[in-house]
């Protein structure tokens, strides 16, 4: 079997290539006009990297027996051209996952928030205790080698679910093609905005997830969000529908414990703990006792830049994540907070995606860091207008955030250079980015800081 992954340089798409090459008897190829680390190494690695960047039509022929389509590829695509001329079977990215886990029993977890962090943690219940799973994850995960697996063997796939674009050819959101039988929604805030225009149209891309569960399915949904509810009241009648929320829990000493079961844990914040009970309920459907599930999870630390602990020295602590839309900005804020009430929380965020430069979507991010002691925000202009977005100005911004602890910054060497003035006794560094500051080693840079 020969796959050629056309944009295989993606996230998504190398990890996914990567698992596909694993499998007996299929031969990978593929192509990208540009390819960075970590796909760059990794694909290496295993022999997959293109010989040269660019697309060549001429490498599309009669004897592919699939194309996998990557979202950076356009349509007028050369190579796409070419396969569409040969007549070539072409998937999406999700069309692929389904069509190798379609005989398999699929959970897959959507929501605007904690959707990578509530599959690592279903992963990582399943690993630990040794059942067998095909997996797509958007993050990579202590222990498992890559972010995708498909096998001819496991029963079950457990998927993150994201409700952006298929592909250039698809306009449907990447997980109505998933067809799950446990489904979980986590939340609903407005993103993608430049997909998704209005609150409702969003709103809509999750009912419409929904309504694509499989006969007789599970639906479980966050019970504190009013959309899912209302979602949920309008499912089908063969659906078991089950809202979750925060379990009972408590901080002693800096460590938080589920107080049912008292078992301590080793991730914290309220939002994770909801991802916790979501994650519990799923694994419930597959014959997972809840007290053990529990214990497995115990030493769970999270998925990688999602609340990652990245330096402890002494009396200060950092983490980074990759909180950027308002509502992850303000769950991460607010668990730090929680979880180190004595000491001083300095978080520095970063404006990257597309939605967070929209000067109409800014508002969206009133008091999300107002439990900060110091609140730093970043934005390069230069991201703006290669977004071709209207132009904002840091008081726009800072208006926008509302609180007087929050700081607006331009140039990324200000900003480092404010971070280094400030004092880190018994404090803590909260990074929060999709990107990287214009170049920064985060967890260099907060090695440095508090050192």
């Amino acid at each position: 079997m020969r796959i050629h992954f056309i944009a295989i340089g993606g996230a998504a798409m190398h990890n996914l290539a990567l698992a596909v090459a694993e499998k007996e008897g299929y031969v990978v190829t593929g192509s990208d006009d540009e390819i960075f680390d970590p796909a760059r190494s990794r694909l290496a690695a295993k022999g997959l990297l293109p010989a040269q960047t660019g697309w060549y039509p001429e490498n599309i022929t009669k004897d592919i027996d699939a194309i996998i389509l990557g979202m950076h590829a356009r349509e007028d695509n050369p190579e796409l051209l070419r396969a569409k001329e040969l007549g070539l079977k072409i998937y999406s990215f999700p069309e692929y996952l389904y069509e190798q886990t379609k005989n398999k029993v699929r959970i897959v977890v959507g929501g605007s928030h904690g959707k990578t962090t509530t599959t690592a943690m279903i992963l990582y219940a399943l690993r630990k205790l040794g059942i067998e799973a095909d997996y797509m994850v958007g993050a990579q995960i202590e222990g498992f080698e890559n972010m995708v697996r498909l096998s001819d063997t496991a029963r079950y796939a457990v998927f993150e679910g994201d409700e952006y674009l298929t592909s250039p050819l698809d306009l449907r959101s990447k997980f109505h093609l998933y067809h799950p039988h446990i489904a979980i929604l986590t939340g609903i805030a407005w993103d993608h905005i430049n997909v998704f225009p209005t609150f409702e149209k969003y709103v809509d891309t999750f009912r419409t997830f929904v309504s694509l569960i499989e006969d007789k399915g599970k639906f479980i949904y966050f019970d504190g969000d009013e959309n899912l509810r209302k979602i949920a009241s309008e499912a089908r009648p063969d659906i078991e529908c089950r809202g979750y929320n925060t379990p009972e829990y408590e901080v002693r000493d800096g460590i938080t414990y589920v107080t049912k079961e008292r078992i301590r844990l080793s991730v914290f914040g309220q939002h994770n703990l909801q991802n916790l009970h979501a994650a519990q309920l799923a694994c419930s459907y597959i014959g997972i006792e809840e007290k053990t599930f529990y214990r497995v999870l115990s030493d769970f630390t999270g998925a990688s830049n999602r609340l990652e602990k990245i330096v402890e020295k002494d009396s200060s602590v950092a983490f980074k994540d990759f909180a950027h839309s308002p509502s992850k900005l303000r769950a991460t804020v607010n668990a730090v907070r929680e979880q180190y009430p004595d000491k001083r929380l300095i978080a520095c965020m970063e404006l990257h995606t597309f939605s967070s430069l929209m000067a109409d979507f800014l508002p969206q991010y009133e008091g999300c860091m107002a439990e900060a002691d110091t609140a730093f925000v970043y934005f390069n202009p230069k991201v703006i207008e290669h977004k071709r977005l209207t132009p904002i100005a840091p008081e726009e911004v800072c208006r926008a955030f509302g609180t007087e602890n929050v700081r607006v910054f331009t140039d990324s060497s200000v900003l480092q250079q404010v971070l280094r003035e400030q004092d880190y006794t018994n404090a803590v560094l909260l990074m929060m980015t999709s990107g990287t500051f214009d170049g920064v080693n985060i967890k260099d840079f907060a090695n440095e800081l508090i050192g």
